[in-house]
Parts: C-alpha cells; structure tokens; sequence
C-alpha cells in the first residue's frame, strides 16, 4: 500500500530530513514553510522527543491538514484532542502527541519556523473546547 501512496512516496521538495522517525519534506514559500510529515505508527513524542528536545512538551504551533492516520494531542491542561484523517490541525503550543493505529500519520503543516503563532494569530496557551 505504501509503494502506491503519493502521500508515503518520495518527493522533491527544499529540504528532506528524518528526526526521531519522523519523516520532514518541506518547501520554501516566501517567509513560509509548506512540510509534508510521516510520523510512523507507534510513535510517541514523549518517547521520541522529550528528551531531545530538553522539554515535557513540543512548544511550537501546527497549523494545517491531517491528510492520513490519526495523530492525538495532550495539552498541558489535560485536554486531549483526536485529529483523524481528514482534518484541519490547529495545535498550539504546550503539547505533546501520539500516532493511533497501526498506519503513519500525515500531516501538510504550514508555518512561519519559530514566529508562526504570531504570524497566523495562533493563541499562545489551549483552551480547552477552544
């Protein structure tokens, strides 16, 4: 399945890197960044990145498109929210998450590097039911 599946296949894109499993393509647009990530089944940022990243939790905001799988968010709060293919992602940030299933995950992320909560008006803390 994966071999015929544009969305798992290789692609040209600016900058292509691999980090924890988690496969990164992205596209320069401007001051924007397009990515395509593959998070692999069974993946798990406490497991994964947490101690890479030096943080409990990953402190950036996602803005964008579950294309495949599912991916589940725990805020700091508590909140979990499910994000399962097809849907919009807005994420932010103080969160940690997981892949469900036995499929990878796709996420089509649009972002500004570090200044994307500002530059998309993403709040800086999750409400919960926000």
């Amino acid at each position: 399945m994966h071999q015929t599946d544009p969305l798992l296949g290789p692609m040209e894109s600016d900058e292509h890197r691999e980090m924890c499993g988690v496969q990164v393509d992205v596209a320069r647009a401007g001051t924007a960044r397009v990515k395509r990530l593959i998070y692999p089944p069974g993946y798990h940022w406490a497991n994964e990145m947490s101690a890479l990243i030096g943080s409990r939790y990953c402190m950036h905001a996602h803005v964008g498109f579950m294309a495949r799988g599912q991916i589940n968010v725990r805020f700091a709060d508590g909140c979990v929210e499910e994000y399962k293919a097809p849907k919009f992602v807005r994420v932010e940030p103080g969160h940690e998450g997981w892949v469900v299933g036995d499929e990878p995950a796709v996420l089509i992320e649009f972002d500004f590097e570090g200044d994307t909560v500002n530059r998309l008006g993403v709040p800086q803390v999750h409400k919960h039911g926000g």
